[in-house]
C-alpha cells in the first residue's frame, strides 16, 4: 500500500489580548535646556525591546520615547523642545499559555505632560497594547492510495490557503527635501512629525513592491529667532525580496514606521535649506498561495473490508481580501478658542477601534478618530497652542463573503486629514480612513491517514440480498448506496439507465450486488 500525501503549511494566530497600563514618572529638565513655563505639545511612542512568555503571562519590556514642545520662562518667551525616554515593564495575563511567538499587533499612547515646576515635568501615559501570537503548522493530507487490491475511491475538492512564507523585513527610506523660497533658513528644529500615508503593496515575481507617502512636518526657529514651519508630502517606492512570490498570490502586511531621523543640511549656496529624512519601514509579511486540492475522502473494496483511519484536520480558505476607505466629515464648534485661532499649522490623527462585528453584508466597525492640531493664535507672548479632541465614526466594511465561523484581520491607518477654519470658533474636519481586511474561513477535512484491509466475511456477504429495490432518501448519494450494497456507482447507473450520479428523494432504483451471476 502506497499513500500519496500533500504537505500544507498553515499560518495561525492566537487570541488578541487587549491590555492597558499607566506609565507615570517625573522627568528633570536637562541643564542645557531652558526653564519650562508652559507645555504646548507632548507625544509618546512605544519601543518594545523584549517580549517573553512566562507561564500564563507575556512579559513586555522596553522604553517609552517622548518629546515635548514648550514655552521657555527665561527672558523673552520662546519655543523650545526636549526629548527623553522612560523604561517600562508590563506583565500581561493570558488565560492560556500562548502558542507560538507573541507580537504586538497594535499600540496606542495617550501622553499627558504637566509642569511640577520650571525644572521638572510629570509624564503620565495611558498605554493600550493589543497582543497576539503567531505560529506555523505543517499539516498533511492524503490525496490518493495505490493498492494491489481493486479499490474504489471518492475524492473531495477542497480549496485551501497554503502559507508560502512568513517573514520580517525592513525597507529604508532616505529622502531630501528643499525648503521653498518663501520660508526662513533653518536654525533649530523645534518639533518634527513624520507619518506614513497611502501605503500600497503588491506582490511580483520573487518580490513585494512598495509605494507610499511620508507626511513631513517641521516646526523650527530661524537663525534670526523667527518661528516658521513647513509641511510636505514625500513620495517613495521600492521593493523587498520575497522568494517564491507571484503576482497571483495573497498577502497580509503589518507595517510600522520606526527610527525616524530629521537633520538640517546645507544646500549648494551654503544655506541651511535642506532637510534629510531617514526612516525605517518595519514590515511583518505573510504570503499565501490558494490551492485547489482533490483530497481522498472515502475508500472501499469488493474483495476486502477497508477500515480507514481518519483524523479531522482544519485548514483555511480565503473569503475576501479588501482595501476600503471611509470618509469622515465633521464640523465642530470650539468656543474655548473663539477669536484666538488664526491659522492651523499642522494636524495629526489616530484611529481607535471600539467595536467590530460581523453583520449581514460585511463587518460593522465603530471607533473614534483622535484629532490634534497645532495652531497660530492671537497672542504676541505665546502665539502657538494645540487643541485635542475626538470624532466618533461608524463604517460598514462591505463584503458578500461573510460567515459566522470566519476569522478576519484588520489593519487601519489615517490616509488623509485636513482641518479647515469655518469661522472664529468653528472648524471642519475631513479625513479618509483606510481599512485593509483579510477574511478567512475554516475548512474541515476528514483525512484518511491509513487504510487497514481485512478479509471479507463471506457468511455475512451471502446473507445480503442480491437485488434491492430502493427509494432514494434525502441526502442519499450513489456512492454511499454502492458501498452499502457491495456494488459500484457505475453498476447502479447502468442497471437503472442513469446518465449522471445525481438522484433526488423519491426516485426508485434497483441495486444489484456486484458479484451476482445475473450481472
Amino acid at each position: 500500500m502506497e499513500y500519496m500525501k500533500k504537505q500544507v503549511q498553515t499560518y495561525r494566530t492566537g487570541k488578541v489580548i487587549t491590555d492597558q497600563f499607566y506609565i507615570d514618572d517625573d522627568y528633570n529638565v536637562p541643564d542645557v535646556k531652558s526653564d519650562v513655563m508652559r507645555i504646548i505639545l507632548g507625544e509618546g511612542m512605544l519601543d518594545v525591546e523584549d517580549m517573553k512568555v512566562v507561564e500564563n503571562y507575556i512579559r513586555v519590556a522596553g522604553k517609552m520615547n517622548f518629546k515635548v514642545l514648550y514655552v521657555t520662562e527665561e527672558g523673552e518667551s520662546r519655543l523650545s523642545s526636549l526629548e527623553g525616554r522612560i523604561p517600562f515593564e508590563e506583565m500581561i495575563y493570558t488565560e492560556q499559555v500562548p502558542e507560538g511567538t507573541p507580537f504586538i499587533k497594535a499600540s496606542n499612547i495617550d501622553l499627558t505632560v504637566t509642569t511640577i515646576h520650571s525644572r521638572k515635568l510629570n509624564l503620565k501615559a495611558l498605554v493600550e497594547l493589543q497582543v497576539s501570537s503567531e505560529g506555523m503548522d505543517d499539516l498533511e493530507v492524503t490525496t490518493d492510495i495505490l493498492s494491489d487490491a481493486p479499490v474504489y475511491k471518492r475524492y473531495a475538492a477542497k480549496q485551501m490557503l497554503r502559507m508560502l512564507t512568513s517573514k520580517k523585513d525592513t525597507y529604508r527610506i532616505k529622502e531630501e527635501v528643499a525648503i521653498s523660497g518663501t520660508k526662513e533658513n533653518v536654525g533649530t528644529l523645534l518639533w518634527t512629525d513624520v507619518t506614513s500615508r497611502k501605503l500600497d503593496t503588491r506582490l511580483g515575481t520573487d518580490e513585494m513592491l512598495i509605494q507610499g507617502e511620508l507626511m513631513l512636518f517641521c516646526f523650527y526657529e530661524s537663525l534670526e529667532g523667527k518661528t516658521d514651519w513647513i509641511e510636505q508630502v514625500i513620495p517613495y517606492e521600492g521593493r523587498i525580496e520575497c522568494y517564491g512570490a507571484q503576482d497571483n498570490m495573497y498577502h497580509q502586511i503589518y507595517p510600522e514606521l520606526a527610527d525616524v531621523n530629521i537633520d538640517v543640511r546645507m544646500d549648494e549656496d551654503g544655506e541651511m535649506r535642506l532637510l534629510g529624512v531617514e526612516a525605517t519601514l518595519e514590515l511583518r509579511l505573510i504570503v499565501y498561495e490558494e490551492e485547489n486540492e482533490d483530497v481522498l475522502e472515502d475508500v472501499y473494496s469488493l474483495e476486502k473490508t477497508c477500515i480507514p483511519r481518519i483524523t479531522e484536520e482544519t485548514f483555511e480558505k480565503l473569503l475576501m481580501q479588501n482595501h476600503s476607505k471611509c470618509k469622515v466629515i465633521e464640523q465642530l464648534s470650539l468656543p474655548e478658542i473663539k477669536d484666538s485661532m488664526l491659522q492651523v499649522c499642522h494636524s495629526s490623527g489616530k484611529i481607535q477601534l471600539e467595536r467590530t462585528e460581523v453583520v449581514d453584508g460585511g463587518i460593522q466597525i465603530e471607533g473614534v478618530l483622535h484629532i490634534s492640531f497645532l495652531y497660530v493664535k492671537a497672542d504676541d507672548v505665546i502665539p502657538f497652542d494645540t487643541w485635542q479632541g475626538m470624532v466618533p465614526f461608524s463604517y460598514l466594511l462591505e463584503s458578500n463573503e461573510t460567515s459566522s465561523d470566519m476569522t478576519y484581520d484588520l489593519t487601519y491607518a489615517v490616509e488623509q486629514l485636513s482641518i479647515g477654519l469655518l469661522g472664529s470658533d468653528e472648524i471642519e474636519i475631513k479625513a479618509v480612513l483606510a481599512f485593509n481586511s483579510f477574511l478567512k474561513q475554516p475548512v474541515l477535512v476528514s483525512n484518511i491517514e491509513e487504510v487497514d484491509f481485512e478479509p471479507v466475511d463471506m457468511e455475512e456477504m451471502e446473507r445480503r440480498p442480491g437485488i434491492v429495490g430502493y427509494i432514494v432518501q434525502d441526502g442519499d448519494m450513489l456512492w454511499d448506496l454502492a458501498k452499502r450494497y457491495s456494488t459500484t456507482v457505475e453498476g447502479i447507473m447502468e442497471v437503472n439507465g442513469l446518465e449522471s450520479e445525481q438522484v433526488k428523494p423519491g426516485d426508485k432504483i434497483l441495486i444489484f450486488k456486484e458479484n451476482m451471476s445475473i450481472l
